[in-house]
Parts: structure tokens; sequence; C-alpha cells
């Protein structure tokens, strides 16, 4: 009879995917998910086979929390469409101000492991790209919704306006690893915002 895990493997999950949040996939070693975890080596491969499994698992799991979390935004009726895509804004912000070491951000584990790994991890791209396509999608509807209801002023196509605002934001995540504080981050928000009312 197998003997139960000792732990839970959701917690474990949990701690490794802030380790490779906050150090990359490369940066990350062994000891530093054993250390994150709690878990011996044994445990890690046992549960998770690999480091690689590990990480898709823990890439997974964060563009699940994320993604989850930024939808509800953008598809609450109760705000207005810019009124959403304020608050989506705003979320990042916040997020870029609460993670922050030696007075800069950690970033988004999508869009470091898109830097660091999509052009030669197949699987970690395929993931990376599902989740970018339901990020689009849902920017796109709630843009749409701003340019049918006057919101948004702008003539661009809604799904040109969707990729500029993913685009920003993951420069605002950038920046936040570069250093810059919440007035910075505000700035190019209000700039961007701009952009969708002119």
């Amino acid at each position: 009879m197998a003997r139960p895990r000792q732990f839970d493997e959701e917690r474990a999950l949990d701690a490794a995917m802030r380790a490779f949040w906050a150090n990359g996939y490369e940066a990350t070693s062994t000891q530093d998910l054993c250390e994150a975890t709690g878990l011996g080596r044994s445990s890690i491969y046992n549960t998770f086979t690999s480091k690689h499994a590990l990480f898709e698992r823990a890439l997974g799991r964060y563009v699940d929390m994320m993604t989850t979390a930024q939808l509800d935004l953008l598809q609450n009726e109760r705000l207005g469409p810019l009124d959403r895509i304020r608050a989506l804004f705003a979320t990042v912000v916040d997020g870029e101000m609460a993670e922050r070491r030696d007075g800069r951000s950690i970033g988004c584990l999508s869009v470091n492991a898109t830097v660091e790994l999509a052009r030669r991890d197949a699987r970690a791209a395929a993931l990376l790209e599902r989740d970018l396509t339901r990020r689009l999608d849902a920017l796109r509807t709630v843009l749409a919704t701003g340019q049918s209801c006057g919101e948004v002023t702008s003539r661009r196509d809604p799904l040109t306006l969707a990729r500029y605002l993913n685009s920003v934001i993951a420069g605002l995540r950038v920046a936040g690893q570069g250093g810059a504080d919440r007035a910075d981050l505000e700035a190019v928000v209000d700039t961007a915002l701009d952009a969708l009312t002119v």
C-alpha cells in the first residue's frame, strides 16, 4: 500500500510558483525549490517528476490565478468599459508595488517566462499563447463595448487596441522590475487611457 503524502501539494506548488516568479526558471535551482517548499529532492521529484514539470504546473497555476482575476474585472458589467480598464490597470500597478525586492518589482511570471523561455520551450509557449488569447479576447470585448457606448472614442480596431493595452501592461511589469515607482507607472497608465479617448 502506498504511503500517503505528508505535505500539502497545493501549498508546495504555490511556494514553487513564487520561487520561479521571483527568480526565473533557469536561476531557480532544485535546492531553491527545496527551501521554498520545505520538501526534500526526492519528494519534489516523486510528486512533480522534474523541475520543468513543476515549472509548467506553477506557470499554469499563475496564469489561471492572474487571468481569472483580470477577466473578472473586465467582465464586471456593473462598471462602464473605461472603469473596467482603469480597474485592471490599478490592479497591475498595485501588484507591482506589492511584490518588490530591493526597490524593484518581481514583475509578472507570464511576462518573465515569455522573455526567458517562449522561443525555446514549446510547451511553455503554447500555455502562454492560450493565456494571451484569453486576455486579448476579454480586452477586445470591453473595448468594443466602450466604442459602442461612446466611452472609447478611438476609431482603431478593438483587437488592435487590445494588443496595445496588453503591451502597455507588459511594459508596466518590466518598468516595475527596472525600479519604476508608483507615480511613474500611473503616468504610463494615464497616457494609455488618453489614447483610448482621442
